[in-house]
């Protein structure tokens, strides 16, 4: 009785450590609640998945809500943008610092909250200007250098913003002080963000403001203007996980690398489009490109 009450009780244990192992390794992957974001859930998610990890997938969190469940141990990886965490987690300024320089920033700052900021994307989801391809191809210009002096020179080019950028400290008055140039008060025609992508396909206006990886960009044939003073903060895309699940599994840093190594803007936007364009799946999105790049 003795030993079968022993063996009993030391199975009970084993079956404890095993569970308790198999807790400690799972992976809680987050994301926020928009296309983007969850398409980079699913992807992270069925990469991992494929990789041998136990993973559970929390989607479509707020942005504020997401930030502190992961400071709070109950989100293990994520993707953060770098100036979403300098501005509004970390209450800093991103005035005048180039990509890489906010994001050693963030590194060091959210280091000392147990958050690792792992190797970055190239995607930079962050305000941009943009132009009707055609046209800026026919104006000569890239950048937003080249639209000032284009507006400087006399060209009457009229641009959609939304009320926000009109309005905030770091929008459209600073921009143009910091390019040295003016629309005009009759050639700011202000409207809902959803609203300036049509405006400008349709030939409404002739600049509009825009998000860098929005999959209408690709879709509607536009020209990103190239910021070549640095004037909007970057939002550079990276993988943020906190400092014990990375020491549990000191992989994720490599592993993660290699999906970070294959986004940029151009394939966000692609990413994006072929959600909120061709209607497609973003479970089928995300699984077809980690299969083209060999990555399940």
């Amino acid at each position: 009785m003795i030993r079968t009450l022993t063996a009993t009780l030391a199975g009970l244990i084993l079956s404890a450590g095993i569970a308790a192992n198999a807790q400690a390794e799972e992976i809680v992957v987050g994301g926020k609640n928009f296309t983007e974001q969850q398409i980079l859930t699913s992807m992270t998610t069925q990469y991992l998945k494929g990789l041998g990890y136990d993973v559970d997938k929390r989607a479509g969190m707020g942005s504020a809500v997401l930030r502190q469940a992961q400071e709070n141990g109950q989100i293990d990886l994520y993707w953060e943008y770098t100036g979403t965490s300098l501005i509004n987690y970390n209450d800093k300024s991103a005035k005048g610092l180039s990509a890489e320089e906010t994001y050693q920033k963030v590194k060091e700052l959210d280091a000392k909250k147990g958050l690792v900021w792992l190797e970055p994307s190239n995607a930079n989801n962050t305000y941009a200007l943009a132009m009707r391809e055609k046209d800026a191809e026919k104006r000569g210009i890239a950048t937003i250098s080249d639209l000032a002096k284009a507006v400087n020179d006399g060209e009457k080019l009229t641009f959609a913003s939304n009320a926000e950028f009109y309005a905030r400290e770091d929008g459209l008055r600073p921009l143009q002080q910091a390019y040295g140039f003016r629309f005009g008060r009759p050639n700011v025609k202000r409207m809902d963000s959803g609203l300036t992508y049509p405006a400008l396909r349709d030939g409404q206006v002739d600049v509009s403001l825009v998000f860098a990886t929005d999959g209408r960009i690709p879709a509607f044939n536009f020209r990103v203007l190239e910021d070549d003073k640095n004037f909007f903060p970057a939002y550079s895309l990276t993988p943020v996980v906190r400092q014990e699940t990375l020491e549990a599994n000191p992989k994720l840093d490599e592993q993660m690398a290699r999906l970070s190594s294959l986004l940029d803007d151009d394939t966000m936007a692609s990413l994006n489009a072929s959600v909120d364009v061709d209607k497609k799946s973003i479970e089928n999105v995300a699984q077809g490109f980690l299969e083209t790049h060999d990555l399940l």
